[in-house]
């Protein structure tokens, strides 16, 4: 018995050291949290004693963390919040300065004298053709103006006659039947003058048109209506060709159209003689700008875009026709306010947030969520017209990542 109750009273004194040590459990599972790569929840006591600007609740990334979550922060900055957007769009000839030359008839293809990119001036010859629609018009031309040279004689003559009878009726020299007949004879060869010079005037339009008014032999010759430059060339020596065939394109490069098929929720930034700016891949780094001269009068039933174009200068000659555009346009109200791009605002808890920094100075970092209010988007920069003040030091790069962190734990607490 005695042996026994010995045993008894070692055994509670041993298990009395033991009991004490159970508080140490949630100490190893805290230190073992720690030791996790996600963000660390800084107590409010912790924060408050080292650090008098921490706010409670704020969550600390290493410096290691930083750099795996590529995190980068930086001072907000200012700038405008007129609305703006940014379309595709396409440098294009301007049609009312751009020839489309066809063939005035139907025949064969006997020289191209121009090549795509020459320049050419008013009045040059750019296709010859050979076309038997241009020996009849020629021969018709012919035809009228000899007509007109032999009744203009008959008019000289019924006119000279005319006066000759009238001085002899004067004279009573002549029955007043023979002047009346005078006097027909040359009203008669007048209306014949007029109707042939009628007849020669439309045979040489003919000829004009067909471009043979001033060749022989059937032959065609298709000139520059203006100066330019020639865009394209269809026409091949020696192929026979109809009425209407395109033979060369030619236009003029100081003037060129920008084309815009721009968005239905953008068509508000797209107003006449508004101003666009555009940038073209050949030219990157540098700008041009374009002035609005239509907008179309209703949207496109498939695509639901407005058709918009705008009237570029050109004399430097740098743009080229069908170069690929990117358009920017700009509300004409614009106001001054913190941009931030649009990566750095996250929905937190149902509101717009930017997560501020707070280095230690040792690489490291605690971050703090303020609520904000944002403007309207200008690119891949939005606005934030409240929430933020000057200096602070708000988090561009790798605010989604933050975001996700904090939610793994307590969320910190929001600053209005």
């Amino acid at each position: 018995m005695r042996m026994s109750a010995l045993v008894l009273a070692f055994g509670f004194l041993g298990c009395s050291r033991e009991r004490p040590q159970a508080p140490d459990r949630p100490k190893a599972e805290a230190d073992s949290k720690a030791d996790m790569p996600g963000m660390r929840m800084e107590d409010t006591s912790a924060a408050t004693a080292g650090d008098s600007g921490a706010a409670p609740g704020m969550g600390y990334l290493t410096a290691a963390q930083i750099r795996h979550g590529h995190v980068r922060w930086a001072p907000v900055e200012t700038g405008t919040t007129g609305e703006s957007g940014s379309v595709p769009g396409q440098v294009v000839p301007d049609e009312d300065r751009t020839a489309r030359l066809g063939a005035p008839a139907g025949g064969r293809v006997v020289a191209i004298r121009v090549s795509p990119g020459d320049r050419v001036s008013t009045g040059q010859v750019l296709v010859t053709l050979q076309s038997p629609e241009a020996g009849t018009a020629q021969a018709d031309l012919a035809k009228a103006e000899a007509d007109v040279g032999s009744r203009r004689a008959q008019a000289s003559y019924a006119k000279g006659a005319r006066e000759r009878a009238e001085r002899l009726l004067n004279l009573k020299a002549i029955p007043r039947q023979d002047y009346e007949r005078a006097v027909a004879d040359d009203e008669q060869a007048r209306s014949a003058l007029a109707q042939s010079e009628a007849e020669a005037r439309r045979a040489r339009t003919t000829a004009a048109i067909l471009g043979a008014s001033a060749s022989a032999g059937g032959l065609i010759t298709v000139r520059a209506p203006f100066g330019g430059v020639v865009l394209a060339r269809t026409a091949v020596p020696g192929t026979v060709i109809a009425a209407g065939a395109p033979l060369v394109v030619i236009t003029d490069p100081s003037k060129l159209w920008l084309t815009i098929n721009v968005p239905e929720a953008m068509t508000g930034l797209f107003q006449i003689r508004g101003r666009l700016g555009f940038s073209v891949p050949a030219y990157p780094a540098d700008t041009f700008t374009a002035r609005i001269e239509a907008v179309g009068a209703g949207l496109d039933p498939e695509t639901r875009t407005l058709l918009v174009r705008g009237a570029v200068d050109n004399h430097s000659g740098r743009l080229k026709p069908e170069m690929l555009a990117t358009v920017t346009a700009r509300a004409p109200s614009e106001e001054r306010a913190m941009m931030l791009p649009a990566d750095a605002v996250q929905m937190v808890q149902g509101r717009p947030t930017v997560f501020v920094a707070k280095p230690d100075g040792k690489g490291g970092a605690r971050f703090i969520g303020h609520q904000v209010q944002v403007g309207p988007q200008v690119g891949n920069r939005i606005a934030v017209t409240s929430g933020l003040a000057a200096g602070d030091l708000a988090v561009i790069e790798g605010a989604f990542a933050i975001k996700a962190e904090l939610e793994k734990g307590e969320m910190p607490e929001m600053e209005m």
